[in-house]
């Protein structure tokens, strides 16, 4: 009989609903071990993840790996939320092609406060250990991070993909970056973890977590990371999603702290098969539901634009409430089923200085672009219209005057002289 055979019904189904859509566990074998001995005694697994209060705000792929906690919570294990004050004061060099910037204290501060707000519209706060790792790190002192750092080598750190870039294009590393990985390993030392999680950019630094944890005696820890989720243009091609990561910069993001309206819209404007792969990661469904909802999908007797509403409705609701996810549903409907406009269209004066004033400064300073090279894309994209007509001149400007814009499918805004 095979080892997965063997494996109880109830470790079958944790395993598969805490690695689902994972690209590496480390091991299978021995999480599926650790799931039969929590069962077993009884004893709730520590799972841990971190991360550092670098930005304020939170988009669905950060919250990829809170997910995949909430999910460990909700089989009632113990999950540690570890919030990184110390190591972001260091920089985490993951996937840096320069040094990253430490943040100041009063930074590290703010970003943790508002961080930990959005965090717990997934996690149970009840439920969850919060942790800053200064507690241990702090202590440490000088000695301790000389121990710490002698327990490896610079070959070993010069193994991971982007201080191996690095060196082979003589940009400069700085000696405190190598401390990073060790001082995140040390983490999990200091909290006894069963197993760690992260994105795929952190394997290097989980298995580092692993090593250091048999030298100082522990049991290493499982590691599972999951994929960096692709942003709302993702799309199939030759059978695999592809596409930028989700990204603030690149506006293919969705904020959860964003209107309730605009995470609907969002994922409604996303392709099927991305919907799948988000269902996958984000949605608190579990895989047979999701199967159930493919089936039905692929047999005609779903559209698959009801199972996106579906989706859309679970994540704006998850993040506002149920009857402000209803009310997006319908204000949508309203605007693309029946193709009309929204009832309340926002209204935005505008100092027109000259003659006139370009199209992308204008799309900008009003808030429908993050930026005037931000918006002079989405230009060219297509995505601009003015009094209902497309423009995509990137040059394009505007007489001083009143304008419906629109920007995408959920965007208006009308504009008047100030």
């Amino acid at each position: 009989m095979s080892e997965q055979q063997e494996r109880s019904p109830e470790v079958q189904r944790q395993l598969a609903e805490v690695t689902r859509g994972a690209v590496d566990v480390h091991s299978e074998a021995q999480l599926a071990q650790l799931l039969q001995k929590s069962l077993d005694e009884g004893r709730p697994l520590r799972v841990k993840a971190g991360f550092d209060p670098t930005a304020p705000d939170l988009h669905l792929g950060h919250t990829v790996l809170l997910t995949r906690m909430k999910r460990f919570q909700d089989l009632g294990h113990q999950v540690v939320f570890v919030i990184g004050d110390f190591t972001a004061a260091i920089g985490d060099p993951t996937g840096r092609s320069a040094t990253r910037p430490p943040l100041s204290r009063a930074e590290i501060e703010a970003n943790a406060a508002t961080f930990q707000a959005q965090v717990f519209k997934i996690l149970d706060p009840e439920k969850t250990e919060v942790r800053f790792n200064s507690e241990w790190l702090d202590p440490l002192g000088t000695r301790g991070v000389i121990e710490l750092a002698g327990k490896y080598t610079v070959a070993r750190m010069l193994e991971r993909d982007d201080f191996k870039r690095r060196f082979r294009s003589n940009t400069p590393i700085s000696v405190h970056e190598f401390l990073y990985p060790l001082m995140q390993g040390y983490d999990s030392v200091a909290l006894e973890a069963d197993i760690e999680l992260g994105g795929t950019d952190q394997l290097f630094n989980l298995l580092v977590g692993r090593e250091l944890m048999r030298d100082y005696g522990q049991r290493p820890q499982i590691v599972i990371t999951g994929p960096l989720l692709e942003g709302t243009d993702g799309k199939l091609v030759d059978g695999v999603i592809v596409g930028d990561k989700m990204s603030k910069s690149l506006g293919n993001y969705v904020g959860i702290d964003e209107a309730a309206s605009e995470i609907y819209g969002k994922l409604m404007s996303i392709t099927d098969d991305l919907m799948w792969r988000y269902y996958e990661l984000l949605s608190s469904r579990s895989l047979e539901e999701i199967a159930a909802l493919r089936q039905q999908v692929s047999a005609g007797s779903l559209h698959p634009k009801a199972a996106k509403s579906g989706f859309a409705k679970e994540i704006a609701a998850r993040y506002h409430d149920e009857e402000a996810a209803r009310q997006a549903e319908a204000a949508f409907e309203q605007v693309h089923a029946k193709r009309g406009l929204p009832d309340d269209i926002p209204e935005y004066a505008h100092p027109f200085s000259g003659a006139s004033v370009p199209l992308a400064e204008l799309l900008a300073d009003a808030g429908l672009a993050p930026s005037r090279s931000g918006a002079r894309r989405l230009i060219a994209q297509g995505a601009v219209r003015v009094e209902g007509e497309r423009v995509q001149d990137q040059a394009a400007e505007l007489e001083a005057g009143s304008y419906l814009l629109q920007v995408g499918k959920r965007k208006f805004l009308r504009v008047n002289p100030a």
